[in-house]
């Protein structure tokens, strides 16, 4: 089984030759302490302008060493070198001389031991030198991709890690920028399809100035995460919407609603509190609904799977024979509410009753409206998994044959 540990380096004249002997005198560690038989080194210059290239070159009969002319990025320069290479297990170290390259050891163990796709070296523990603004980033970022999966992770940005080639696909697209590395987390923890594993690594101060700004690459960091959670969980974030909207509509019609049961009556002041409150709960139906209907997209175009396991509350409710009584329910109390004013619509030529009971018709048939299109469109999501499973069996019969 064979390693290839690539070094992305721009401008670290003060620290690449440290980490390139130190990655050289690995080998042997690496391959005694793990599955590893082979491990080959290689170096990207980034558009380096300082003495990175010249020192690089003194070590060209041990490594392998690519010259990006202009700055491509940190990502870039990773891909660029797993691409010319064969190797069964792809890594990557910074070359700031922060990480010890004999942990690749302690990480191919890791992806051995687990079945993972992924292995990152943790530096959020309590012997770890990374700095406070940067530790407190990543407790942020860790803890916002495990509140939209279920797997914890403490540190998303690690600058060293080995991925297994076979899972590379999965992993792809990845950027090029220094938001390679929290891509890669996300996507390996909210991808249901991949794992990934964690071991805590000596971790000490860079040599030479740091090339993360802390707050331009942090956003670029969140956007990240955001972009990989609305691409394999877009559920989460719409229906956290959803329940605020919901907490809003609900926040406002307490005080009516107690009111009611007090006095029997509806003050007309609480118009105000009636429509935005229908607005809101309007607004939190359709939220759910999309939330749903975006999980079951996922799951059939990036998983192949008909329908999640683990299915949410409205698509186990659009499922039960009672989905039909629910929504004739709606629409029946919607009804019964504003009959009184449509008789007397037509005896009279006018109705007098009071505008809240328009407000909740309106309502309840907005959500019986909603719940039934959801339902719609579900089942041709149905229809449509059972055509591409089919599709799917013909395909893997003609290859076996």
């Amino acid at each position: 089984m064979k390693l290839l540990i690539v070094i992305p380096a721009l401008n670290e004249e003060e620290s690449i030759e440290s980490i390139i002997t130190r990655s050289l005198n690995a080998r042997t560690t690496i391959a005694l302490k793990s599955p590893v038989t082979e491990v080959d080194i290689t170096v990207v210059s980034d558009g380096s302008t300082d003495r990175t290239v010249e020192i690089d070159s003194r070590y060209t009969d041990q490594i392998k060493l690519i010259v990006f002319e202009k700055n491509r990025g940190y990502g870039a320069a990773i891909k660029e070198g797993w691409e010319q290479s064969n190797a069964d297990l792809l890594g990557f170290v910074d070359a700031d001389g922060t990480c010890d390259p004999e942990f690749f050891a302690d990480l191919c163990l890791a992806l051995e031991r687990d079945r993972s796709d992924v292995a990152l070296g943790n530096r959020m523990h309590s012997q770890s030198r990374m700095p406070p603004i940067r530790r407190l980033g990543n407790y942020v970022f860790a803890h916002m991709l495990t509140f939209f999966s279920d797997v914890k992770v403490r540190d998303t940005a690690s600058g060293m890690r080995v991925v297994r080639r076979t899972s590379l696909p999965k992993l792809m697209p990845l950027p090029d920028g220094l938001h390679f590395t929290p891509a890669m987390s996300a996507r390996a923890i909210l991808d249901d399809d991949l794992k990934i594993s964690e071991a805590d690594m000596p971790y000490h101060e860079r040599a030479g100035t740091s090339k993360l700004k802390v707050w331009k690459d942090g956003v670029r960091f969140l956007k990240t995460i955001m972009e990989s959670a609305f691409l394999y969980r877009p559920s989460g974030p719409i229906e956290i919407i959803g329940l605020l909207s919901l907490g809003v509509a609900a926040f406002l019609m307490l005080f009516p609603i107690l009111y009611y049961f007090r006095t029997r009556t509806v003050a007309e002041w609480m118009i105000y509190r009636f429509v935005v409150s229908s607005l809101f709960g309007t607004i939190a139906c359709l939220l759910f609904s999309a939330g749903h209907l975006c999980r079951r997209i996922v799951y059939l175009v990036l998983f192949n799977r008909c329908r999640d396991l683990r299915q949410d509350i409205l698509g186990r409710f659009l499922n039960l024979h009672i989905f039909w009584y629910v929504t004739f329910f709606l629409f029946l109390v919607g009804g019964l509410l504003v009959l009184p004013s449509f008789k007397e619509l037509v005896l009279t030529g006018a109705t007098y009753e009071h505008w809240s009971r328009f407000i909740v018709m309106s309502f309840l048939y907005s959500i019986a409206v909603i719940l039934i299109g959801t339902k719609v469109i579900d089942y041709s999501l149905n229809l449509l998994a059972a055509r591409l499973d089919y599709l799917n069996r013909q395909e893997r019969r003609e290859s076996i044959d």
